[in-house]
């Protein structure tokens, strides 16, 4: 076990200590309760941001939210409801925000879903690609006036590697011929990439940097709907060897927290990490 406790933190990567000084700069992270998003925030909430954590379950939201709060001992995190599977969900988290906030400093839009049964959001978009890139692209183009105002300022598009898997299917964009799970997923990370790019692109000369990122293979709540996390001969026969490979969410926080804080990338847009 202390040779697989070793190989996991090899492989997990180092830790990011630097960083802007982010204290007092308001913050905005989708999916903030659990795994990645969590562990972002926290840290955040360590160098005194003022974080907004976006959940659409407030009982879970607020139990992470204590928890950071007392570790980071900054009292200036906030739970708010924004379910990304509603449109109109995400509309009123919006309206009420700014009128809450006059600046946005960073937004990271971490949350997601993946491989999950055919399911549709409120608006009848396939989950994934609903959740996981048009939520997403409604919510931060509803906050891009207080993006601008509070240049320099940043995007974070939390993608996966499994774009490099993906099309974007304009004869089925919602999977309603045909819904295989990861194919989907796939879709929807893509788009993560498009949009960012295509994003970078007409935010040029505005002080909005956007970038993506792939966190890396994480041991979250993400893996839910995956055969392997819901096989017991799996678990027990590769689970031992997988598991050195499979980051932790502190460790799989740190691309999005190198992405959001660190002053090497002020003028770098339009680009993907890993």
């Amino acid at each position: 076990m202390f040779l697989l406790n070793s190989d996991r933190d090899y492989f997990g990567g180092r830790r990011f200590t630097g960083g802007n000084n982010v204290e007092n700069k308001v913050i905005v992270v989708t999916g903030a309760n659990t795994g990645i998003g969590k562990e972002t925030a926290k840290e955040l909430a360590k160098r005194k941001a003022k974080v907004y954590m976006l959940c659409r379950d407030m009982t879970r939201c607020e139990k992470a939210r204590e928890e950071i709060v007392l570790e980071s001992r900054n009292k200036y995190v906030y739970c708010r409801e924004c379910d990304l599977a509603s449109q109109k969900s995400i509309r009123e988290f919006v309206k009420k925000f700014k009128e809450e906030e006059k600046r946005l400093d960073i937004l990271i839009n971490n949350a997601g879903v993946m491989n999950c049964p055919e399911w549709k959001t409120k608006e009848g978009i396939e989950m994934q690609l609903g959740v996981n890139h048009m939520g997403h692209f409604l919510l931060t183009n509803l906050l891009l006036d207080l993006l601008k105002n509070t240049a320099p300022s940043r995007i974070i598009n939390v993608s996966s590697i499994a774009h490099r898997w993906g099309q974007i299917n304009m004869e089925d964009l919602n999977s309603e011929k045909k819904y295989v799970p990861r194919t989907a997923y796939s879709q929807s990370k893509l788009a993560n990439i498009l949009f960012t790019n295509e994003l970078a692109k007409r935010l040029k000369g505005t002080g909005v940097t956007v970038n993506s990122l792939h966190p890396g293979l994480v041991d979250t709540e993400m893996g839910r709907h995956m055969s392997f996390t819901n096989s017991y001969l799996s678990k027990i026969i590769l689970g031992p060897i997988v598991w050195a490979f499979i980051r932790t969410p502190v460790q799989g926080a740190q691309t999005t927290l190198y992405a959001a804080l660190d002053p090497s990338l002020d003028n770098v847009t339009g680009k993907y990490f890993s």
